[in-house]
């Protein structure tokens, strides 16, 4: 028997939250990953910081943050123009740290656009805790489909 099924390694995702369907490629690499959309616009992305999101201390990687922030804060584009994209520049600070066990947030506004170009700025959280701002420009691609 494993010990991954007992109890107290059971996930608790916090209420509102459903499981992203991103289960190949880079997704499954660096999953499981989270949403919630209330359906008023804003929406808000999540992970918990598991094993193979550390670096030798124990705390999340920087290379994880970073590539949740680009997830995070590249959503506000295919929310706002219903467009994929691509990332021109992601400039972030890292404020704290987050330790295995964490439940980590993201989300992120349009700032600005122009000629299919998007300015972001963003916020990744854990509790109170602000763990990293950024600004991002993203290049709008072609439309996505409609959802459902």
């Amino acid at each position: 028997m494993t010990d991954d099924l007992l109890e107290e390694n059971q996930l608790q995702v916090p209420e509102g939250y459903t499981r992203m369907e991103w289960f190949q490629g880079f997704g499954r690499q660096i999953g499981p990953l989270y949403q919630r959309d209330p359906g008023d616009g804003s929406y808000t992305r999540a992970f918990p910081v598991c094993e193979h999101h550390t670096n030798g201390m124990g705390n999340c990687h920087g290379g994880m943050l970073m590539a949740f922030a680009d997830m995070a804060f590249g959503h506000a584009v295919s929310l706002h123009a219903n467009r994929y994209w691509v990332t021109v520049r992601l400039l972030t600070d890292f404020v704290s740290g987050a330790k295995k066990g964490e439940w980590v947030e993201g989300t992120a506004e349009i700032t600005g656009e122009s000629d299919g170009f998007y300015n972001v700025k963003g916020r990744i959280w854990v509790g109170d805790r602000t763990i990293m701002t950024g600004t991002a420009l993203f290049k709008g691609m072609g439309e996505r489909p409609k959802r459902k």
